[in-house]
């Protein structure tokens, strides 16, 4: 560490002119990509630039583009992409950028919801990942050291492949980055058991705007802690993550059971909101609404798909459900016993007994379009209310909620401990999901006009004061800033929503770590 360190100071030492923003995209990119090639010669880079003039540069950008709302032919592009394959590799890329007047973009999966990763107004490159995704596990002390390239799917099969009782409490979606998803507090179906995927990170190594590199001893606690939540790409590009893998049974048990609003679909749902956050931690029940045709004459109810997992066997959990919610009609065959690592398989919508090598399938390039919103729920919803969603739902027709329990571990946790905050007190957590695949403005338009209707619907029955709201599942809507300009009083409405009380000590860190503000985006973390 210590020599690459020593390598970012002799960048910084030979670096002799500045370039202005109004001549950044003219003169800024090519300065850069000589810088690039300059002060990478120990480990040449060459081969991971990809400019507008590569025959790939397109299907490079397209391969972690997760939105095709950010994918259009007026999306911005950027005037390179680095697909750094080693750490010294993106030490250059941060100091050149910075030198050089043009914004870093971080890229890891490329799942953020607004495309802030990937996408920007002023002249940019992105610093992509994804070659960076070398998976290390460790059953000595039950750890695995984690890059940020790597995709929750290459995570789950690596720790799968090697242990059956031990796991990882992160997310659903295989093809998600492992560096954006546990930097913004990323969750799964194990929270309430352990919690968070930062509750559960060890250490960390980052690259800082200095390009130094720093683990978790020499970055200190309050970095330690502001990137475990707070989004790492406020405060520099995070390398690797060291996990805590937590213990879990042998054999898992996972159900789906549907049931329309002709079968009581609202009043399980209405039971729903206060038994699934009182079920013991080992138990994850999920309901899941999503519009369905009822016959081939456009007619459409709602179908709730409770999904559930339990670290425990079938009996169990069919005796616990039958007496705590045995209106959901849980029978012993509707359950299926696997491995963890064959419950990330399903959870990723796949038919059990599906081979866990999907996990690390990838696309290459985005199918939908969607638009995103996320709230938090004190209090259940009245029944007129869930009768109301129902409506506004099937009026938009391709749209899904997810509604997520909490309770257990996650009512343990104190809002302080990480910058993630939106722990006891909270029902459920719900993430509005429109998703179309016809192209053109008058159709997104219309979704996401749809989708901000069914949220403003939803206002006087969800968080207050603030209206809280989940920076993995990023909403523009809430407040936003410009590329050039991070105004103190704006990031304020957003980061009130999305890290409550814990904002003012993320701002201190930034100003410590990053003063000058290079690492920035629409809904980054002011400095001072």
């Amino acid at each position: 560490m210590k020599f690459r360190n020593t390598l970012a100071l002799f960048i910084l030492s030979v670096l002799s002119f500045s370039v202005s923003w109004t001549t950044a995209k003219t003169v800024g990119i090519d300065g850069f990509l000589q810088c690039l090639t300059k002060y990478s010669h120990a480990y040449p880079i060459q081969e991971a630039i990809y400019t507008p003039q590569n025959a790939s540069f397109q299907s490079v950008l397209l391969l972690h583009i997760n939105n095709r709302r950010y994918s259009t032919s007026t999306t911005p592009k950027p005037l390179a992409i680095i697909t750094a394959k080693n750490e010294s590799h993106v030490q250059a890329t941060v100091l050149c950028a910075k030198h050089h007047g043009l914004q870093l973009k971080i890229r890891s999966g490329g799942h953020d919801f607004e495309g802030l990763s990937y996408t920007s107004d002023i002249p940019f490159v992105i610093l992509d990942m994804f070659n960076i995704n070398a998976i290390d596990v460790n059953l000595a002390d039950n750890t695995a050291w984690v890059h940020s390239g790597a995709t929750l799917g290459e995570v789950y099969y690596a720790i799968g492949t090697k242990t059956n009782v031990y796991g990882f409490p992160a997310g659903l979606c295989p093809t998600v980055g492992a560096g954006g998803h546990i930097s913004g507090g990323g969750y799964g179906v194990m929270m309430r058991k352990y919690g968070l995927s930062v509750d559960n990170v060890v250490d960390a190594k980052i690259v800082t705007v200095k390009g130094q590199i720093l683990d978790r001893k020499s970055m200190g606690e309050d970095l330690f802690w502001a990137i475990r939540g707070g989004g790492g790409a406020s405060f520099g590009v995070i390398l690797s993550w060291k996990l805590q893998l937590v213990p879990v049974p042998a054999k898992v048990t996972v159900f789906n059971v549907t049931k329309t609003i002709e079968e009581g679909a609202t009043d399980l749902v209405y039971k729903w909101q206060t038994v699934a956050p009182e079920l013991p931690k080992d138990f994850f029940l999920r309901a899941m609404p999503q519009v369905k045709n009822i016959d081939t004459k456009g007619n459409k109810t709602v179908a709730v798909s409770f999904i559930g997992q339990f670290l425990g066997q079938s009996e169990e959990v069919v005796a616990l459900l039958n007496e705590r919610f045995p209106e959901l009609g849980l029978q012993r065959t509707d359950c299926h016993e696997v491995r963890w690592v064959e419950a990330t398989v399903f959870w990723a919508d796949n038919p059990v007994g599906t081979p866990i090598d999907v996990l690390l399938d990838k696309p290459t390039e985005p199918a939908t379009f969607y638009k995103g919103k996320a709230d938090y729920m004190k209090e259940p919803l009245p029944k007129y209310v869930i009768e109301a969603l129902w409506k506004k739902m099937i009026e938009i027709e391709n749209i899904w909620v997810d509604m997520n329990p909490y309770g257990g571990r996650m009512s343990e946790i104190p809002e302080s401990a990480t910058p993630y905050p939106h722990r006891a007190g909270n029902l459920f957590f719900a993430l509005y999901y429109s998703s179309w695949y016809d192209e053109g403005t008058e159709t997104t338009d219309k979704y996401v006009r749809l989708t901000r209707e069914l949220y403003d619907m939803m206002t006087p029955y969800v968080s207050k004061s603030p209206r809280e709201a989940f920076q993995n599942y990023r909403d523009l809507d809430i407040g936003a800033n410009q590329d050039n300009h991070t105004s103190f009083e704006v990031a304020t409405i957003y980061g009130r929503k999305y890290f409550k009380g814990n904002l003012a000590r993320l701002i201190r860190v930034k100003t410590a770590i990053d003063p000058h503000n290079f690492f920035r985006h629409k809904q980054s973390i002011p400095p001072f």
